[in-house]
């Protein structure tokens, strides 16, 4: 049976699949009941071969512009105290706190992540011939990126903007993020991972993250020429699978040159390479910032300061190993094996998302409180 939320929208346009994530009050983040949903109607798109194309967004109800602002941690964190939960009957037990962070079905801190990782390795298999466009336009965080980042093209405009915070609540970046942040260049990944930088448009096309830029007043546009051209069979230029892309001509003939301004990630590239790239430990890297005697050493050194130190130094050791890992499957199961020991109620998390989202005092008591500890 298939399972539906209002929280997610999917529709069929002529031969294209469309998502649209429908949370406004958490900015589209993903629950369990939206990865549900969503794990659903994928393989019955992805097993008709009349849809040509998938196109994910989100809806226009947020305050802010906002694609998916990641997963939604807050539900995490409560039934990782043993608070009220807001999903279904399925995971009413879960007041125990003793059984969360040891992976069992049927617990909601195990399931979200287990489900949620699932969801991803759907969408990066799915078969080249069959797109996936997703529109980057606003927030682009955490499981957002999951969502996204896996599938074939992402279209980023003049509103996007796109983090990794993990390390900012006591966690880590998950989602698949150790297969795809250690494989790109130089430093960038582990900066990106690290430091939690909120990227535009053009650091995202610099990196090679997004594939396309294309203004959001053009967005529309863009999603009824996909469906037109899939009303016609295959238009597009680029074959692989013994089939056809139709999406891959036509979003080139969107993309536009976002301008002759050099990206920030362009502009302290050589900073960057200096302090994040084939460093081994996060002193390492600590030690090449304040060495560095420059504005940009010393502004990123007081953000590394502020993550958790536990979340520094498991981000660091999971990319390295996730760089050596062969594909994105081996990477998410080590990282469901991360997640779970992050949903013991002695972990950084809970402080983490205590301070930025429940109390909002912003001032996480981290556990240890150093990286010398």
């Amino acid at each position: 049976m298939m399972r539906f939320t209002t929280k997610l929208l999917p529709s069929r346009s002529s031969n294209v699949g469309l998502v649209q994530l429908n949370n406004p009050k958490t900015f589209h983040a993903l629950d369990l009941e939206m990865v549900r949903a969503l794990t659903d109607v994928l393989p019955v798109w992805q097993s008709d071969s009349s849809v040509k194309a998938t196109v994910f967004s989100g809806s226009s109800q947020s305050k802010k512009k906002s694609f998916c602002a990641g997963g939604d941690v807050k539900s995490i964190y409560l039934a990782g105290i043993g608070g009220e939960r807001t999903v279904d009957d399925e995971h009413k037990h879960t007041a125990d706190t003793h059984q969360h962070g040891f992976g069992q079905k049927k617990t909601y801190t195990a399931d979200m992540f287990r489900e949620e990782y699932q969801l991803n390795y759907l969408i990066a298999t799915q078969k080249g011939t069959l797109p996936q466009i997703s529109l980057w336009d606003g927030i682009v965080m955490g499981g957002g990126v999951g969502i996204s980042i896996h599938g074939k093209y992402r279209v980023a405009t003049e509103n996007t903007l796109f983090a990794m915070p993990e390390t900012s609540i006591g966690f880590f970046p998950d989602v698949g993020s150790t297969y795809w942040l250690p494989r790109l260049s130089g430093g960038l990944g582990n900066y990106i991972a690290l430091t939690g930088a909120r990227l535009k448009a053009n650091d995202l096309l610099y990196a090679g993250i997004a594939t396309h830029y294309v203004p959001s007043e053009r967005l529309n546009d863009l999603v009824q020429a996909v469906v037109d051209v899939s009303k016609h069979g295959n238009e597009g230029d680029d074959d692989s699978e013994q089939g056809t892309d139709i999406a891959a001509g036509l979003l080139m003939s969107f993309h536009e040159d976002i301008g002759k301004e050099p990206s920030f990630l362009a502009q302290f590239r050589e900073e960057i390479d200096e302090a994040f790239a084939m460093k081994n430990t996060v002193e390492e890297i600590m030690a090449a910032l304040e060495n560095s005697k420059s504005k940009f050493g010393s502004s990123t050194l007081s953000t590394l300061q502020k993550m958790s130190p536990t979340s520094l130094k498991v981000t660091l050791d999971g990319i390295r190993r996730g760089k050596m890992c062969s594909n994105l499957g081996e990477c998410l199961k080590m990282e469901f094996r991360m997640s779970q020991r992050f949903m013991r109620r002695d972990s950084d998390f809970y402080e983490g998302v205590r301070a930025l989202l429940i109390d909002k005092d912003h001032s996480p008591k981290w556990e240890p409180e150093v990286l010398e500890s």
